[in-house]
């Protein structure tokens, strides 16, 4: 059965709800609090993409935020090329000014929804995706956005991902919600929970560890690797 996902945040709505947060995602600490072990996840895909390709040149960071990410990349590969991609615009320009000091390579800057980026193929050593993938709907959204990521990473080139995944069994699914909705309480009480509930209710489909493996494998890539999963969070990559 068709899964229906018009009761789901548009693009819109989840851009202007980013185009208001941009001081608190430049500040990884307050940023990306809701999500468990965030700072330990940044760490592991931007060490596994240094190993696995130290001499990188290219980088894109899909949904790249204030650039958290791009600029923990930069401290291990100075002097990238940084191709940084958000839908909103105020995150870009933060970005920007953020990676600009921290890199002597060429920024560019692309405001779009990540399923309609056109780019060249075999063009990027390493693409990150942090906390965005979850915005994908239907199983041809996750198809297409995955052989893109194949289809314009160089040979040997890798991707690396963290972002919040399901649990197939639906038992583990509750015991994990459970724990989330319990992180959340701890950090900010009951009202902050609430709050942060309901948004990832209304915006977010994200899909298990499991079935993002398995689809970089069925895309084509050689090599798939899980980082770190903790509760409803998982750090994972692959390698062309």
């Amino acid at each position: 059965m068709k899964t229906d996902y018009t009761s789901k945040a548009t693009n819109e709505e989840i851009r202007a709800r980013f185009d208001q947060d941009v001081e608190r995602f430049s500040n990884l600490d307050t940023g990306q609090k809701t999500i468990i072990d965030a700072p330990l996840m940044l760490e592991l895909c931007t060490e596994a993409a240094m190993y696995v390709n130290p001499q990188a040149k290219e980088l894109l960071d899909v949904g790249c935020g204030a650039g958290n990410l791009t600029l923990r990349m930069l401290s291990r590969i100075p002097g990238l090329n940084c191709t940084l991609n958000d839908l909103s615009l105020p995150m870009l320009e933060r970005a920007k000014v953020r990676v600009s000091g921290q890199t002597t390579g060429q920024i560019t800057l692309i405001q779009q929804d990540m399923r309609d980026l056109e780019l060249p193929s075999d063009q990027f050593d390493i693409i990150l995706a942090s906390a965005t993938l979850h915005h994908l709907r239907d199983d041809a959204d996750w198809e297409n956005m995955f052989q893109k990521f194949y289809r314009i990473l160089k040979p040997g080139g890798s991707i690396w991902i963290s972002d919040i995944v399901t649990q197939e069994a639906p038992v583990l699914e509750r015991m994990f919600q459970k724990r989330f909705s319990d992180h959340l309480e701890s950090i900010g009480g009951p009202q902050y929970r609430d709050h942060v509930l309901e948004y990832v209710d209304y915006e977010d489909t994200p899909r298990s560890l499991n079935y993002q493996l398995e689809l970089l494998r069925k895309t084509g890539f050689s090599y798939t690797e899980i980082l770190h999963k903790n509760s409803n969070v998982a750090a994972f990559g692959a390698i062309k």
